[in-house]
């Protein structure tokens, strides 16, 4: 049997109050280099490229269901990228005819790996600009932040 968690302390929630705003500030600007860069994707289209690279053969529904949109919704964002031929269906699943899982295709690779290392370079320049005892900080920050992430 598992114990439930504490309630968080006072301290724990403005802790966690001062993150999430980081978090949410920094993702934004994440984004929005994201979108000028113009790659002709959109930030669901992108989003989609790197599920997919990490899950080869995850199918629509369960994108659907991973980025919280409608069947019909995720079905034409996963046809805009087969017909830009960066995604591809793979062959039928044996025990589910039905269901054809996605996979990137050599161009879709190549576009998701481009994209880490636009965002790579994007974060790290933002990291250098940290004075050596910041980085310090942000470094023994990683792993207590690993631990959060985890279910």
């Amino acid at each position: 049997m598992t114990r439930p968690d504490p309630p968080p302390t006072a301290r724990a929630l403005a802790l966690s109050e001062d993150l999430r705003n980081a978090f949410k500030r920094l993702v934004r600007e994440m984004r929005r280099d994201v979108e000028r860069q113009d790659t002709g994707l959109s930030m669901l289209q992108t989003m989609l490229l790197a599920a997919i690279g990490e899950r080869p053969g995850i199918g629509v529904a369960a994108l659907a269901r991973m980025q919280q949109v409608r069947s019909p919704t995720m079905s034409a964002q996963v046809k805009a990228l087969v017909d830009a031929g960066l995604v591809a269906r793979a062959a039928p699943d044996a025990a589910d005819r039905r269901r054809t899982g996605l996979v990137l295709t050599e161009a879709g690779t190549a576009r998701v790996q481009a994209l880490r290392a636009h965002r790579l370079d994007w974060l790290a320049q933002r990291v250098a600009r940290l004075t050596p005892a910041q980085m310090d900080q942000l470094s023994a920050a990683i792993e207590p932040l690993n631990l959060i992430a985890r279910p």
